[in-house]
């Protein structure tokens, strides 16, 4: 007994000198973190920045967008070249609807005519630009087909603050047709508010403070949108759901059953459609009625009226709804402990034109990052886990390709799946990353041990040394954002409770290419990325992500920083339970004394807002309760930690339960009126689009002043949180041995 009881302080002795002794990569013992930080100095040194440049030409020299020849041509590059980096690859099509445009037709009819040229012209010195014949014309993918005329309402971004602002001076939007600015929102927010709220079309277009001449030159001279730039873009209601409209739910393969395009409930019920702001300028001068308030007003010559009229406007769509191969091309490199644990690694290759920066950018990036695991791996060395690299189709319509992958493969990713690390464009700058806050640790490290290549210090102390520069406190770590949606993370963390990342450099290479058919190699080099020096620092900052997850004895998650980040969501969601109520209470004061009337500009008609309901009593104890455990449970994990001696078996148990823990913040259900977004800390926000919303069910709730929905989605919280709890604490236990 007195030899066991020697062996079992020894092995705690040297458990707590594996864990607590050398901090520098997280979970990982001295030497092992030794081996891990020369194995990334040889990684290193095999990234080519003219790699990115030589396969960007390639790959962006061409329109390619969803089965379109160059689409499907550059799959089968990448393909090639994942085999001749000795990765297992296949190819797997999905059949998905992407509709097209057929018939695009916008005139003013009254007081005066004008119709609009809809075009995006070549520009000098850009030889892309001239394959106009190849070019998918600009318009908003999944608008429905119609043909409406109307009296033209300016609103603004067209969120639904906004519409309250009409409402106030007495702008009525049913049977009209409103026109809205990019920016405020996601895009396909506006057509959505704009139905909801009567009116029979949408036109956006981007005003040149936002995206043009007011933020500097314009292209070619400079970066930013010139006068004919237009932004495509889908506008499906994916805070709804993603993915294939008529597979919902299910992968869509060769033989999925799919429901009718009518029964689709993902689809915006009214035509719209993007324009520059060359065709916008004669529309917005020829309105009436009110002058728009001060903060709605943009670059332009005119002054910005309300309406609605006297201009009235007839918008004509037609497309071709047809179903399109996607292609996603999927590499692996078997583990050599854990093959049935992926590290998966994600970027799209589809573009709506020729994309040179989004997504091209960062794809180049990842197949710079799996060639230099490739030259790794000829030397001997194999990750522990199985690398999983992804080239994604079909993102720009509506995430399509990477959801139904994940959709067809569910059953296996639930049980595989570690994590999933995402980029999307990419551009010379500062580091950006959001994700799973069990994540942070991790990304924090890898964020210092990076060299930022125009400084010659980490990426991190640049980004913080911009945050003090700024006028803000000094970072003591990299505190990772939030995911909303956007990029192919949103399946993967959103429907499956995957932990996942998302990241890419920018901040200096700002310009207006987004979603153009000036989105070139040439404007590219020139203006976001020279060099494409950031490209390879995004290859580095994500292999390292890639490599030390995969080589990872005990999994490198992280619940202090979690910890942390519930109690700020819940600070944060009850002082805006305390705003709401307060300023509720000074708007009925007001409303009742007629002080907006008083305040009001005189030659404006107001209609007097109606009272609003009261805010009840919210009572957030079992949130408030349940943290006090998730607090508790963190330091008892943590110190558990420090102290581990596990034998393999034992963590290869607390590994099963790290792998699954984010899952444990989903419920099969999902979020109220969208039960396709299963995750309780995460969601894009039902009128935001991109834009996340924290804690969504109970926030979301109180927004659409929904108050008894509130207190229920507290209590549905407060059990998913209680679920997160409890399998942190097996994992506690199974540490303590």
């Amino acid at each position: 007994m007195f030899a066991m009881r020697k062996i079992t302080l020894l092995a705690v002795f040297w458990g707590w000198l594996f864990f607590s002794c050398y901090a520098q990569i997280y979970t990982y013992a001295p030497d092992a973190a030794r081996a891990q930080e020369a194995l990334e100095g040889r990684f290193d040194g095999y990234i080519r920045p003219q790699n990115l440049d030589e396969w960007n030409r390639l790959m962006s020299s061409r329109p390619h967008h969803v089965g379109s020849p160059w689409g499907k041509a550059n799959a089968e590059f990448m393909a090639a070249k994942f085999r001749e980096w000795g990765y297992e690859v296949e190819i797997e099509t999905y059949q998905v609807l992407f509709p097209t445009p057929k018939v695009r037709i916008l005139e003013m009819t009254a007081p005066t005519a004008f119709r609009a040229s809809l075009e995006e012209p070549p520009v000098e010195g850009d030889a892309s630009s001239q394959q106009i014949d190849e070019m998918l014309q600009p318009y908003n993918c999944f608008s429905v087909d119609g043909d409406v005329t109307g009296e033209l309402v300016f609103v603004n971004y067209g969120v639904p603050a906004d519409y309250e602002e009409l409402a106030r001076r007495g702008v009525d939007v049913r049977g009209k047709i409103v026109i809205a600015k990019y920016g405020g929102s996601w895009r396909g927010i506006k057509p959505k508010v704009a139905a909801e709220m009567g009116a029979v079309g949408c036109i956006i277009y981007s005003d040149p403070e936002d995206d043009g001449y007011f933020q500097g030159d314009t292209y070619p001279e400079g970066a930013f949108k010139n006068p004919y730039g237009v932004q495509r873009g889908s506008v499906l209601d994916m805070p709804l759901r993603p993915g294939d409209p008529l597979t919902p739910g299910y992968g869509a393969t060769a033989d999925a059953l799919r429901i009718s395009k009518e029964s689709a409930d993902n689809l915006i019920r009214i035509p719209v459609l993007p324009i520059s702001w060359v065709d916008a300028q004669p529309l917005l001068a020829a309105m009436g009625g009110p002058v728009a308030p001060e903060s709605w007003r943009g670059a332009l010559p005119v002054t910005y009226h309300l309406g609605p009229g006297p201009a009235v406007v007839r918008l004509k769509l037609e497309f071709n709804w047809e179903l399109q191969p996607a292609y996603n091309v999927i590499a692996k490199m078997p583990g050599s402990t854990y093959p049935d644990e992926w590290v998966i690694r994600g970027n799209h290759h589809d573009a709506w034109v020729h994309g040179a920066s989004d997504p091209v950018s960062g794809m180049v990036a990842l197949m710079e990052e799996a060639r230099a695991i490739s030259e790794l791996a000829k030397t001997g060395w194999r990750p522990a886990r199985t690398l999983v690299f992804c080239a994604w189709d079909a993102e720009e319509p509506a995430l399509l390709g990477s959801t139904e992958w994940v959709e067809d493969h569910a059953d296996e990713l639930r049980k595989k799946a570690v994590v999933y690390i995402n980029t999307d464009s990419n551009s010379r700058g500062f580091l950006g990353g959001g994700g799973s806050h069990t994540l942070e640790k991790y990304f924090d490290e890898v964020s210092k041990s990076v060299v930022d290549p125009q400084t010659g210090v980490s990426v991190f102390a640049r980004l913080n040394a911009r945050q003090q520069a700024d006028g803000g406190k000094a970072l003591s770590h990299y505190k990772l954002g939030a995911l909303g949606s956007g990029s192919d993370y949103t399946p993967f963390i959103q429907h499956l409770g995957i932990a996942s990342i998302n990241l890419g450099f920018g901040g200096e290479g700002n310009g207006g290419e987004y979603h153009t058919g000036y989105d070139s190699y040439e404007h590219y080099t020139r203006f976001k990325d020279p060099g494409f020096v950031y490209g390879a620092a995004l290859a580095k900052v994500a292999g390292r992500l890639t490599l030390r997850m995969a080589n990872a004895t005990i999994l490198p998650f992280d619940f202090e920083y979690f910890t942390q980040t519930i109690e700020e969501y819940l600070a944060d969601l009850m002082q805006t339970t305390d705003r709401l109520r307060t300023n509720t209470e000074r708007e009925n004061q007001m409303i009742r004394a007629g002080l907006y009337a008083l305040a009001a500009d005189p030659t404006q008609t107001f209609v007097e807002p109606q009272l609003k309901a009261e805010i009840p009593y919210i009572n957030f104890a079992p949130l408030q309760n349940r943290l006090a455990e998730l607090r508790k449970s963190m330091g008892a994990y943590q110190t558990a930690l420090q102290k581990a001696a596990a034998n393999p078996t034992q963590q290869a148990a607390v590994n099963a339960i790290l792998k699954n823990i984010e899952r444990s913040l989903t419920r099969e259900e999902g979020l109220p009126r969208r039960p396709w977004y299963k995750h309780h800390i995460y969601a894009p926000g039902f009128y935001t689009g991109y834009g996340v919303k924290t804690l969504p069910g109970v926030r979301e709730a109180i927004e659409q002043r929904n108050f008894g929905e509130a207190q229920a989605q507290i209590e549905i919280l407060s059990e998913v949180l209680g679920g997160f709890v409890r399998e942190m604490d097996k994992a506690t236990k199974l540490l303590k041995g």
